[in-house]
């Protein structure tokens, strides 16, 4: 029962083809798709190098040939710098002073207030409040100091629930 199929070639190829007879394959029952397997390496760990000769001795990376290049030239560049800063060049002077001088943080000053460190956490937020409120505390170390409140009520609540626990561990022990 073979049948053959006629394949006329596509009209781009200009007739250089004849029409050829394919036979027809019989209709088979449908096969369920393939696993597809791991993509093969040529090289995994482990293994010997596939280029067991390497990279040769003596052959100087390209980044480390740029920055050897730039060192050299470190002492113009930062001279030239210089003068374009000195000549008013904003731009030179701002790019020195940023690589010069460590950059400005604000630190905060001492302060002195009334507070009550026994006080409940509500009570000492208050009193931080009102030295803000007074002009005695600026708001950036008011902020700071509320923090720090709130970071120790949070290790007090714990160091509590861990004396509860404990104690009801020994009531059921007993």
């Amino acid at each position: 029962m073979s049948e053959a199929q006629t394949y006329y070639p596509p009209p781009w190829l200009g007739g250089a083809q004849a029409a050829v007879s394919l036979p027809v394959q019989p209709q088979s029952a449908p096969q369920p798709p393939a696993v597809p397997k791991p993509a093969s390496r040529a090289w995994t760990p482990g293994m010997r190098s596939p280029n067991p000769a390497g990279r040769p001795r003596g052959i100087v990376d390209k980044r480390a040939k740029i920055a050897q290049r730039m060192l050299a030239d470190a002492e113009s560049i930062v001279s030239a710098l210089v003068e374009k800063a000195l000549e008013g060049e904003v731009g030179a002077a701002s790019l020195i002073l940023a690589r010069v001088l460590p950059a400005l943080r604000s630190q905060a000053e001492k302060v002195q207030f009334d507070f009550d460190p026994t006080a409940p956490v509500a009570t000492q937020v208050e009193q931080v409040l009102a030295a803000i409120a007074g002009g005695v505390v600026a708001p950036d170390v008011g902020r700071q100091i509320i923090e720090a409140v709130g970071a120790l009520a949070s290790i007090r609540a714990t160091e509590e629930l861990e004396a509860r626990l404990s104690a009801l561990e020994q009531e059921r022990r007993a």
